[in-house]
């Protein structure tokens, strides 16, 4: 049985040594492959891999250097331009980024708070570097 994460913390808090803990919760914590969880996306939304690419505006060999799994830890500014080449919502873009061990975006930061914008407006990658140019900040991938 899966147990969400207030309920694993919890736990976690209660537990007098961690190894008795971890061998209690061990399966809980596992982490989930960056590819595994792409592919699931994809599937879940129909999307095709090549035109997802071509959206992102990554370089094709380290795309799908990422998508199989060759190329394990992208950045997290590549990681967002695979959520715009996937259209993906903020909620479904923070879900990716919790999931595959990076930080979500968080609106008080410059940064994040373009990403933000680009993602609810829609935006394409291109749009979203011209904007983040425009103030000042670090672009995607």
């Amino acid at each position: 049985m899966k147990k969400d994460t207030s309920e694993i913390l919890k736990e976690l808090e209660g537990f007098s040594d961690f190894k008795s803990f971890y061998e209690e919760n061990g399966e809980q914590l596992a982490e989930v492959a960056l590819c595994d969880y792409l592919e699931a996306l994809l599937l879940k939304k129909g999307l095709n891999k090549a035109e997802v690419i071509t959206k992102s505006e990554l370089s094709e060999v380290y795309a799908y250097q990422i998508f199989s799994g060759i190329k394990k830890s992208p950045s997290r500014g590549k990681l967002l331009c695979l959520a715009f080449g996937m259209e993906l919502s903020l909620d479904e873009t923070q879900e990716m980024l919790k999931k595959t061990g990076f930080a979500p975006l968080y609106a008080k930061t410059p940064f994040d708070c373009v990403v933000i914008y680009g993602l609810c407006k829609g935006m394409s990658v291109v749009g979203v570097n011209e904007l983040l140019y425009e103030y000042g900040q670090e672009l995607l991938g």
